[in-house]
């Protein structure tokens, strides 16, 4: 049978050509040990590849919420417990100005510190982030949480602005968790407060007079309703915290596993690959050697 020149180089061309895309493919899985660098190489674990790394992106975002609401969550509960520890000393503060046997002079020493104490509530309250957002006026984050009026009636010159809603964030499949806080019925305790300064500054005043007594007591209640509100909220950032520091570490074993199937699935057998890059090497030199002898050959040397 005879074989035309064309053909016997066709032949040869696409062998080389096959032998070297082999090994150029086989070098490729080796040098970044990977079983599949496209999806014609294995198109049913090349989806599970491909939703492994879809569902890592979820988790590594839920992650990533996580974290990032730690901060704020920790932040603010650091802030609420130094609220509630300032009100337990006002609140010892007001119990001594209740007593009957001070005299004028013994209230106006006390004026001083609850000054400073209402100061450092409502400065508290109004505190931002790194980024200048309110931490306690709900979703109302550019707004002060309470804004202060002097020109308002004694009493009511505190107002809450902020709101009570709640902004959600995802920190898992389904699952949301509010990353803000209000402190929505402080601004009754600083009125109490304004009021109580005022009248324990005005001469003579005396914890044994009807009026100034209504008063004392009145902010007495109200630090004790303050401090219920706020160390509920404390308490209940606490619960969250731990909630969503278990999830972290459920996402970060799911994390895991994803990663583990991932290399299982699409981590080369070097010793397969490299069992097949000789074969392709060896086959490609046999190709070139029979090339070059089969190139010598003619037809003159079959008549001598």
């Amino acid at each position: 049978m005879r074989i035309a020149t064309s053909q016997f180089q066709s032949t040869l061309s696409q062998s080389l050509q096959l032998n070297q895309e082999r090994i150029s493919h086989l070098t490729k899985q080796m040098a970044l040990n990977q079983r599949i660098l496209s999806p014609s190489d294995d198109p049913v674990d090349s989806v599970r590849l491909a939703r492994l790394t879809r569902e890592e992106a979820a988790v590594q975002q839920y992650r990533d919420n996580i974290g990032s609401l730690k901060l704020r969550l920790n932040k603010a509960e650091g802030y609420m417990s130094n609220m509630v520890d300032e009100m337990i000393a006002g609140r010892d503060l007001l119990v001594w100005a209740s007593d009957g046997g001070n005299v004028p002079d013994d209230l106006k020493s006390m004026i001083a510190p609850l000054t400073s104490l209402r100061d450092s509530l409502f400065f508290g309250a109004n505190t931002k982030d790194e980024e200048g957002r309110s931490l306690f006026s709900g979703t109302l984050t550019n707004t002060p949480a309470i804004t202060y009026n002097a020109a308002a009636p004694l009493g009511a010159r505190y107002t809450y602005t902020g709101n009570t809603n709640a902004q959600s964030v995802v920190v898992g499949n389904g699952i949301t968790q509010a990353s803000n806080q209000n402190l929505s019925g402080l601004e009754q305790l600083l009125n109490r407060m304004d009021e109580t300064i005022s009248v324990m500054s005005a001469p003579g005043a005396s914890p044994n007079d009807p009026a100034v007594r209504a008063i004392l007591t009145a902010n007495l209640n109200g630090f004790d309703s303050a401090m219920n509100l706020v160390s509920s909220k404390v308490a209940n950032l606490g619960g969250v915290q731990n909630v969503i520091a278990t999830l972290d570490a459920n996402h970060a074993n799911i994390s895991l596993s994803n990663k583990m199937a991932y290399t299982d699935i699409g981590q080369l057998d070097v010793g397969v690959a490299a069992t097949e890059l000789a074969g392709y090497s060896t086959a490609l030199q046999a190709t070139y050697k029979a090339y070059g002898r089969i190139g010598e050959l003619s037809l003159f040397d079959a008549l001598r």
